[in-house]
């Protein structure tokens, strides 16, 4: 099992999800290496797992592991705030 265990859920293949989906796998690359597992849930095949999860909005990433869990709403193009929401970056004035 790695480390990370992250869960996006998209809306289809427009734009937003595409951009989410590589803004995503670009922060895992650089950041966790080998030590993630994504899954990408499109709530149009899947709604029963994004009403489970009680996804209002998409795109959603959801920090499985490590605890806490997190959720991040939006494409990920804000790279400090998508760092910040999977506990990547230490939060300014706590080092």
């Amino acid at each position: 099992m790695k480390e990370y265990q992250l869960r996006l859920f998209v809306t289809g293949s427009t734009p937003r999800s595409e951009r989410a989906i590589a803004n995503l796998r670009r922060i895992c690359e650089q950041e966790l290496h080998d030590r993630y597992e994504v899954e990408v849930i499109d709530v149009l095949e899947h709604p029963q797992l994004a009403e489970q999860e009680k996804i209002l909005a998409t795109p959603t990433l959801i920090k499985l592991l490590p605890p806490p869990l997190r959720r991040i709403v939006g494409d990920l193009s804000d790279e400090e705030k998508a760092l910040l929401g999977l506990e990547l970056w230490p939060l300014p004035g706590s080092g």
